[in-house]
């Protein structure tokens, strides 16, 4: 019934009277007040969604994942596949999630990298199952009946894909119920701990790498190094396939191009390929976020120009306040662009290259391979216990990423330790290049005649000599003691050093010549600091040596072992050289017991001195087993051996310690 005045009235029971633009509802009852209602036809009310899917296009390529589908198979709720960019998570979950779809009512993919498109994935969802309302009701009504259904209903599979930040979920979780399952893919590795179970990527196996390269480019010409270079990443091989099938070209070339041309090359795509989805620019949408900590950017940007892995919290601490450095580091574990382990970093050499690549920040890599260089300074002085090995791999990699026509003077030095650091470590194949750098760069930027300059030169003829270059060794130390002996005069203790180390070389093919060097430095150590200095006391120890063509005089090594001890001043590591050779010499004259005290009073020496892993400490071992072979005990030398190869491979891996050893073991 209508009033006069437009009004509505109800005429019957719970009858409806509609008036205006139904702002009310009155049902004879009560009135209910409708604000902007929108009427809905009857079959709104009904949803039929079993059957409903919609997933990305299935890949036809996917390798390896047997763990990671293993742990989605037994897990339940809600899971988190968490990893670096372009580690493979979305593939990952769009095979699980279609290998899955007949255990579920509603396979479901929402684009879920802001709140925004998590919401629009829900409508998108609502209509999906109701394609009546379609066009009829506003984004926010569909997307809260995607979460009643959701919250009222079991068996459903939602697949959130980038989710950027765990608290964008909290309101779909409070609303969704334990009916269905939750996958989500994320760069996060951190903040999901009361919200899900994360299941961590990791790259790819070498044979799963070549596996999918293979699958997209049928070529292997440097294959396997291709993909080491790559870092076994899914979306780099990817990329590196397509662009080789489309140019043909092969996997060596391929690299060959990326040495030369990284910033066009990670950039670089196939006809059609998604330019958002190539190395240059997935990796950026992670760096944009940490922009608002630029500790953790600085932080980045240092460590790009390192060793991938090992890298030392501790060398990173004067980068800002302890709190500064620890929040940057943080920011970008959570973000997984690298990981924590031990106190030590590690970071995806991919993501190293493509920072130091960046055409956008040439100033900003430059300046900071600058820190990173005087990090590294800072930390070889600081080197305490093996430390300084793992600043020699980091300057090493430093080196291999920079030319050489950059190098600072910082550089050079820099790179002078890290290899007198390998040289320590007997690692001279390593220590060679780096010697030679340092004296190439000393040379340019000092000059031939500078002390530090004629300094390298010894340096590189030690690294020579100890890689076999005898001949090349000899020729730079007669070009240096010239040098030194026109500039610093015959007195100079870097004079008397160069004369030392020519004569160490020549021992072995002019022995004579040899003696005369040794000789004559004596005469001057003898002159210039008398008797008792422990450099007098070496090279009295050094001619001893030289001269004695075989086994070493017990008693001369005893008295010279004597003086060493009261030395003045002492020096630890000239005792416990002359000490190790008077217990070989101990235990050649059948004096077994003797010499393995000496031997085992040495190590603990030494030991309580440099630590446990420093080459010193070991070489001191080697004497043992050395000892212990003399005398017969050739069991025991051999346990002894094995302990030592074991220790020496963990922390130094091959090198010609461990290649002493082995021979030692067998000779016994």
């Amino acid at each position: 019934m209508t009033g006069g005045t437009g009004g509505t009235e109800a005429s019957g029971e719970r009858s409806v009277a509609a008036g205006g633009g139904i702002g009310r509802v009155n049902t004879g009852d009560f009135v209910t007040q409708v604000e902007r209602a929108t009427l809905l036809p009857p079959e709104a009310l009904t949803v039929s969604p079993s059957g409903l899917v919609h997933l990305p296009e299935r890949t036809q390529l996917f390798v390896g994942r047997t763990r990671e589908l293993a742990l989605l198979d037994e897990g339940s709720g809600i899971q988190v596949l968490c990893g670096l960019g372009g580690i493979g998570k979305s593939t990952l979950a769009a095979r699980w999630a279609a290998d899955r779809m007949a255990d579920h009512t509603v396979v479901w993919w929402i684009t879920a990298e802001t709140p925004a498109e998590l919401d629009a994935g829900l409508a998108d969802l609502a209509r999906a199952m109701q394609p009546s309302v379609v066009g009829v009701l506003p984004e926010d009504a569909l997307r809260e009946r995607a979460l009643q259904w959701l919250g009222t209903h079991e068996g459903w599979l939602l697949v959130l894909d980038n989710v950027s930040d765990p608290a964008d979920l909290r309101p779909l979780l409070a609303r969704a119920g334990g009916g269905g399952r939750i996958l989500v893919t994320s760069r996060r590795a951190s903040g999901w701990q009361d919200i899900a179970r994360t299941v961590a990527l990791e790259v790819l196996g070498q044979g799963e790498a070549a596996e999918l390269f293979t699958g997209f480019c049928d070529a292997d010409d440097g294959l396997d190094a291709l993909c080491a270079e790559l870092g076994y990443l899914p979306l780099a091989l990817k990329q590196a396939a397509a662009y080789c099938a489309e140019a043909g070209i092969t996997p060596r070339t391929y690299r060959e191009l990326l040495a030369a041309y990284p910033a066009e090359m990670f950039a670089a795509t196939s006809e059609g390929g998604e330019a958002a989805r190539t190395l240059a620019r997935v990796w950026q949408v992670t760096l944009d976020r940490l922009a608002d900590t630029p500790t953790a950017v600085s932080v980045l940007r240092v460590i790009a120009w390192w060793a991938p892995e090992g890298i030392p919290r501790w060398l990173l601490e004067p980068l800002g306040t302890p709190l500064e450095v620890t929040e940057g580091v943080r920011r970008l574990a959570a973000h997984s662009m690298i990981t924590l382990r031990n106190g030590e970093l590690t970071v995806h050499r991919l993501v190293q290259a493509v920072v130091r690549a960046d055409p956008a920040a040439a100033t900003a890599a430059a300046a900071a391979r600058e820190v990173a260089t005087q990090l590294l300074r800072r930390g070889a002085w600081y080197a305490v216990d093996g430390a300084g090995r793992r600043v020699a791999v980091h300057a090493e990699a430093l080196a291999g990423h920079s030319d050489q026509a950059d190098d600072t003077e910082d550089a050079a030095r820099l790179f002078e330790v890290a290899a007198l650091f390998f040289r320590l470590d007997t690692v001279g194949a390593r220590a060679l290049p780096l010697a030679e750098r340092a004296l190439n760069s000393m040379r340019r930027i000092l000059g031939p005649d500078h002390l530090d300059t004629l300094r390298a030169v010894q340096h590189l003829a030690l690294a020579l000599e100890m890689e076999g270059s005898k001949a090349r060794a000899v020729e730079l130390l007669e070009d240096g003691l010239a040098a030194r002996l026109r500039v610093l005069g015959p007195d100079d203790p870097a004079t008397l050093e160069a004369r030392e180390g020519l004569a160490r070389v020549l021992r072995e093919f002019e022995p004579t010549r040899a003696e005369e060097l040794l000789a004559e430095n004596v005469d001057h150590f003898h002159r210039l600091l008398g008797p008792r200095h422990p450099d007098t006391i070496q090279a009295r120890y050094e001619l001893l040596e030289a001269s004695s063509r075989g086994d070493l005089d017990v008693v001369l090594l005893e008295e010279l072992a004597t003086e060493a001890e009261h030395a003045s001043p002492q020096d630890p590591n000239v005792e416990a050289r002359i000490k190790r050779s008077l217990a070989l010499a101990l235990a050649a004259a059948g004096e077994t017991e003797r010499a393995l005290a000496l031997a085992e009073n040495v190590i603990e020496d030494v030991r309580r001195r440099d630590g446990d892993t420093d080459a010193h400490t070991f070489l001191s071992r080697l004497i043992v087993v050395h000892v212990l072979m003399l005398g017969g005990q050739v069991d025991r030398g051999r346990v002894v051996g094995a302990e030592l190869l074991e220790d020496c491979l963990r922390t130094v891996g091959e090198c010609d310690l461990t290649r002493l050893v082995r021979q030692q073991m067998e000779l016994g």
